[in-house]
């Protein structure tokens, strides 16, 4: 049987929290190094300044959007990470999820990175696409395991993650209100094929869930 270690799994996630906060903290006080590691898509394709890929992930430009992504870490990075413990035993649970985190903020960035490549003046923060795929990575092991909407109104899952894709896509189209919904989109649907990409025999596991929610 594969041994989950339960301080090992709040040290990965602390080492996360910390380590965003430190570098959000540094950006709320230096506008040029919040500016030297934010997402710019212009500088990334052209200039070839490929880190800001991944340092935008760690940068926030309020307490209110960072402590809201780390409170939402926490809450379901424990679950995450006890849960590859034991569908990926081939591999430390706490080094998976780290690789999985920070794949995770490149990859929900890579429309972006597309659709803004041609604008100098579109700049973006935050660990939002990393906290999303790592929602739906729970999800997508206890679909109708209930979540709290808005902090307070109860649903599984499965249902909660229908509506944010639908409603993420949906502002993506055609908001304009300074949120990159694309970033939330592209790391839930990141977060829902990881294990699938690791063990394709997840997906049976995953579709068994769905059938017998009881």
């Amino acid at each position: 049987m594969t041994y989950i270690c339960k301080v090992d799994i709040i040290l990965m996630i602390l080492t996360i929290i910390v380590a965003t906060l430190i570098f959000s903290v540094f950006g709320f006080s230096d506008p040029a190094f919040l500016a030297r590691y934010l997402f710019n898509a212009y500088r990334i394709v052209y200039h070839r300044e490929w880190y800001r890929l991944l340092t935008h992930g760690f940068l926030h430009t309020s307490w209110l959007h960072l402590i809201i992504n780390m409170l939402v870490l926490y809450s379901f990075g424990d679950f995450l990470i006890t849960v590859f413990g034991y569908a990926f035993h081939f591999m430390n649970a706490e080094l998976l999820f780290l690789i999985f985190y920070l794949f995770a903020i490149m990859i929900a960035s890579l429309n972006s990175l597309r659709k803004h490549k041609n604008n100098y003046y579109y700049n973006a923060v935050g660990a939002s696409g990393a906290v999303s795929a790592v929602v739906f990575a729970a999800i997508f092991f206890a679909p109708y395991q209930r979540i709290l909407f808005f902090g307070f109104i109860p649903m599984p899952g499965i249902v909660f993650a229908v509506a944010y894709l639908a409603y993420s896509y949906y502002m993506a189209k055609t908001s304009n209100d300074q949120i990159d919904h694309d970033v939330h989109f592209y790391g839930a649907i990141f977060g829902f094929i990881f294990p699938i990409i690791l063990r394709y025999d997840l997906l049976m596991y995953f579709i068994q869930q769905l059938l017998n929610p009881w």
